[in-house]
């Protein structure tokens, strides 16, 4: 993704002036779980990932890499406190944009408008069989979806963030690597 260009080739190059790009080190918190989010951002490079807390234990939900957008946005559509935090896990480069400017867009852009619908709907079915996977599937099954779907996450995450994400610990994990290693 080009600076500045926020989705090539659409309707959204009208409204690059909304967006403010920022330049993150690791582990910084763009939101924690219980504030109100008034932004969402646009990875241009770097990951992010959402996490909440369960009791002391950090629970990752989601990875975001370049060209991905993410907001709490159940938060930023009601004004409710998020259920989860936003971090970087590796030094970024995003483009933010206010929910004032957000809605500004949308009510501006019927094309953005039905674009942003399609996508939350993709966001939904991912995040249903999300859920599933993690009802109906062993750790070991989810990790090789990984590896088979999103070898993204497998070189560019820390293993510990894999291990909360897939809701094991590092230990689990390692034994789980190292079984796949063996079959070869």
């Amino acid at each position: 993704m080009n600076k500045g260009t926020i989705v090539a080739g659409s309707d959204w190059s009208k409204y690059n002036h909304l967006f403010k790009p920022h330049k993150i080190p690791a582990k910084t918190i763009l939101l924690r779980e219980g504030e109100i989010s008034k932004n969402a951002y646009l990875v241009e490079k770097g990951c992010l990932r959402t996490w909440f807390n369960n009791d002391g234990n950090d629970i990752t939900t989601q990875f975001f890499f370049e060209g991905e957008g993410v907001s709490s946005i159940e938060s930023f559509r009601t004004n409710e406190p998020s259920f989860y935090s936003i971090e970087s896990i590796e030094p970024c480069i995003i483009q933010c944009i206010s929910k004032k400017d957000f809605e500004f867009v949308l009510d501006n852009s019927p094309s953005i408008k039905m674009e942003m619908e399609h996508h939350l709907f993709n966001r939904f079915v991912y995040c249903q069989k999300l859920l599933l996977s993690h009802i109906k599937d062993s750790p070991q099954k989810r990790y090789e979806q990984i590896l088979q779907q999103r070898p993204d996450i497998i070189k560019r995450v820390p293993q510990h963030y894999i291990a909360s994400y897939l809701g094991i610990t590092k230990v689990h994990l390692s034994r789980i690597k190292s079984k796949l290693a063996r079959r070869g």
